[in-house]
């Protein structure tokens, strides 16, 4: 018996085991031999990134820009957090096509709404497929295993639900995505995906450079940086593995190339005598062959770029023993530099290859352990002046900034200026114009061999203009789909301990932006965020999650935009004020207070409804979220209707009961000298203290007045007035916002927004303006340190639908 319970349990084993691996996936469903494979780890965020990022603004007026935009219009309607396969192969009419493959769910492909649709059904080869057709853009899908597939041809979707791509030699490729980047893009170059000229060099055929890609690609507003692995299967006609077995140096050309070049390629080895072999070398008679030990202490070999001119350059572990390999023959001497007569002008592309097609070198200089080669006595100089007044790229603070994307050894290195970068896309493209790239001081890419594949990181950027001490400097902008409905708000990330920004659209578009002005995440939720956004550890781990309230709603998220169970909380009567979020002992035991009208719900970080808690709610509705305030070793929580303020304990009952009460605003209550301060509608200031006494005060308030204080300074704003402390300051007339405090490094900040003339201002706690405000902003600012720098950040809302992110230099 006990043996057959064994045999029971090892079939039921194997049998979920069978049934788990034959789940099938999008990846299942590509098109038997893909040029190139898109692969979109969340659509909405990329979405995003495509729309704000500066180089695809730029590239953006091409016709193959403008073509695939129009090819792929219907992806725009596709709604899912799930990957999304893309898949691109051209037909027998050489015309480029696409397939995609994701999860089904019920909000997938929602059309019923979009005017000019049309949904056709048609059976074939005992599959029902739909035809969908907007706009004159047609896909035509079918759902197997749980996955939509599409395609834009019907021939092309039976391909792929006929396609086994099982033991493909890319498979692995295409398998090591990171699924954190924006995009992952895989090219088949076996069917010569890549245009011919995607190198600067022309001698190096990307034909024939590798057979297969697979980068990872995140896009910021100022960035594109892509990182991946290339892999060459036949490995004699492959250019790329001329490096193999070959250990990569540190590339050091840049300490030579002069800025104002046009650019430089530079590779690496340990020892010339082991790369030989494994070069393509041009066939040349014995007779004409060179023989020396010039290349004995060599580690890395380049090119720089400038005009028509070219430079051949040699970096030396021992220089004297180079030289000493060289003929001396001196022509001149430039700023007591000795250039020489080179008598061997092709020995360089008939020792490299096409690596060095340069082949009339007739001078070289030294200069520290590099030797430079040229025929042009212009190159040279210009390298020497250069070099000497330490204005070489390595000395470019934007060429800096873009080597910490690289790394520092590498086998093959190509950097080129805005110029290079611009001559690069027309070429791709077959563009006439000329795009406007002048920012991209610098761009790079760079393969680093290892084993039997190579590493790829590239990069291209614009450069930022060095701020200005005591400046606002304007960061980035982000446009978001639709218009804002609330100001932007940092939160912080509990990863990287920097902050991020939250906002919200009038579609109810939650949105996670990071502090480099990627959306991360978008989100729909069932209505707009009463107030603010809270931050909890519910799991006690050091993660956070974002609480919050809509109408019917009360939200937990994690990092990912996720749903965390049991949240959300649903209910049928409206919730009137913002969620609050108390957490008495700063020991993370959460209590989340739920406000609907009068009536109060406390539940805990899981959402249960905490026991013992007797408040049930006040006679009228709160005109204020409820809030808790610690003064000494007790606790008060606060709610606060148009004529009453109820101050209880933990459990809900009284605690303090004022003696006297009034007509009150929806100001808040605060603590302020150990009291609690607040205001009446007609502007007087109310304080309470623990006993319950009560005292007034006429801060000269009109009715239309907002108050906040911390601890010990307070901050009213009525009118045109603004009051930090006891100073009072009048402002322009105008239509302000609510005063908020902030407290960073030791210090006070005061802000207001003039939504009239679209101006955020900013004071100290003596009521001083922050040197070069106001500046441009229509909504409340959020104030904080959000990266690892020593500079404050705000953030605000600019157009209708966009952020803006500043700097205080």
């Amino acid at each position: 018996m006990k043996n057959l319970k064994y045999a029971i349990l090892f079939v039921v084993l194997v049998f979920s085991c069978s049934k788990e691996s034959s789940k099938r996936q999008p990846l299942d469903y590509l098109p038997q031999n893909p040029e190139f494979v898109f692969r979109i780890n969340q659509l909405e965020g990329l979405k995003s990134s495509l729309k704000n990022n500066d180089l695809l603004k730029s590239l953006s007026s091409s016709e193959v820009s403008q073509n695939l935009t129009d090819k792929l219009d219907l992806i725009q309607h596709f709604s899912t957090e799930e990957e999304i396969l893309l898949s691109f192969i051209h037909d027998q009419n050489d015309s480029l096509q696409y397939s995609l493959a994701t999860h089904l769910n019920k909000y997938l492909f929602q059309i019923d709404s979009l005017p000019n649709h049309k949904l056709e059904t048609i059976t074939d080869q005992g599959f029902t497929f739909s035809k969908t057709t907007i706009d004159q853009h047609i896909l035509y899908s079918v759902s197997k295993d749980s996955i939509f597939i599409g395609a834009s041809t019907l021939d092309l979707l039976k391909n792929c639900l006929k396609s086994n791509i099982k033991g493909s030699e890319w498979l692995e490729l295409l398998n090591s995505s990171n699924s954190g980047s924006d995009l992952s893009v895989f090219i088949n170059n076996k069917n010569h995906s890549i245009p011919q000229n995607i190198f600067y060099l022309d001698s190096i055929s990307s034909a024939s450079f590798s057979s297969y890609y697979n980068l990872d690609i995140d896009l910021n507003q100022d960035a594109v940086i892509y990182n991946g692995v290339t892999k060459a299967t036949d490995s004699t006609k492959s250019f790329i593995n001329q490096f193999k077995g070959i250990q990569p140096q540190e590339n050091e050309l840049a300490k030579i190339t002069p800025a104002n070049s046009d650019g430089f390629l530079s590779f690496t080895f340990a020892n010339y005598s082991q790369l030989k072999p494994q070069l393509r070398l041009p066939e040349i008679a014995d007779s004409l062959r060179v023989e020396t030990s010039l290349f004995d202490n060599i580690i890395e070999v380049g090119l720089i770029f400038e005009g028509n001119d070219q430079a051949v350059v040699l970096n030396s572990l021992d220089d004297l023993s180079t030289l000493e390999s060289l003929e001396s023959s001196l022509i001149e001497t430039y700023r007591q530099v000795e250039i020489h007569e080179f008598k061997y002008p092709e020995f360089f592309h008939q020792s490299f290859g096409s690596l060095v097609p340069y082949s009339t070198a007739t001078k070289y200089c030294q200069l520290n352990q590099f030797f430079v080669f040229s025929d042009s006595y212009e190159l040279l100089q210009n390298i020497i002046v250069n070099f000497q007044n330490n204005t070489t790229l390595s000395h470019r603070d934007y060429y800096e900034d873009i080597k910490m994307q690289l790394s520092d050894e590498s086998s093959l290195l190509m950097v080129g200026n805005q110029e290079t970068l611009s001559n690069f896309f027309e070429k791709n493209l077959n563009e006439e114009q000329a795009f406007k790239l002048n920012q991209y001081k610098v761009s790079a890419i760079q393969f680093i061999y290892d084993q039997d594949f190579a590493h790829i990181n590239g990069i291209f950027k614009k450069a930022k203009t060095k701020a200005v001490d005591n400046s606002i400097s304007e960061e980035f902008s982000i446009e978001l789909d639709a218009a804002l409905i609330n100001e932007p708000k940092f939160v912080s990330n509990h990863i990287t301990k920097e902050k991020e920004i939250v906002v919200q659209d009038i579609k109810n578009n939650l949105y996670l932006i990071s502090n480099s002005g990627k959306v991360l995440w978008k989100k729909q939720l069932h209505g707009p965020i009463l107030g603010q956004i809270s931050q909890i550890d519910m799991y006690k781990n050091g993660r956070l999650q974002l609480a919050f309230a809509t109408p019917h709603r009360v939200y937990v998220l994690d990092r990912n935009g996720k749903e965390v169970d049991p949240f959300p909380l649903k209910f049928n009567d409206d919730i009137t004020q913002p969620l609050a979020v108390f957490d008495y002992d700063n020991n993370k035991k959460y209590r989340l207070i739920i406000t609907q009208g009068n009536r109060i719900y406390m539940v805990d970080g899981r959402g249960k409804s905490v026991k013992g808690f007797n408040f049930k709610g006040t006679e009228k509705n709160l005109v204020h979220a409820p809030q808790h305030i610690r003064i000494g070793n007790k606790d008060y929580l606060l709610f606060q209707t148009e004529d009453k303020i109820y101050i209880q304990d933990r459990v809900g009952k009284t605690r303090v009961t004022p003696k006297n009460q009034y007509q009150y605003s929806d100001t808040g209550i605060y603590e302020f000298e150990n009291k609690f301060i607040t205001t009446a509608k007609d502007g007087i200031l109310v304080t309470i203290d623990q006993s319950g006494n009560t005292a007034s005060r006429d801060l000269k308030l009109t009715d239309h007045h907002k108050l906040v204080t911390t601890s010990k300074t307070l901050v009213a704003m009525s009118e045109n007035r603004l009051t930090i402390k006891n100073k009072t300051i009048e402002l322009d007339f105008g239509n302000y916002t609510d005063p908020d405090i902030f407290y960073l490094n030791d210090k006070i900040y005061v802000t207001v927004t003039d939504l009239q003339t679209q101006k955020v201002y900013l004071f100290d706690s003596n009521a001083k303006p922050i040197n070069n405000f106001p500046v441009y902003g229509t909504s409340k600012m959020a104030l904080d340190n959000i990266d690892k720098d020593r500079n404050l950040e705000f953030v605000t809302q600019g157009e209708n639908n966009s952020i803006l992110i500043y700097q205080i230099n």
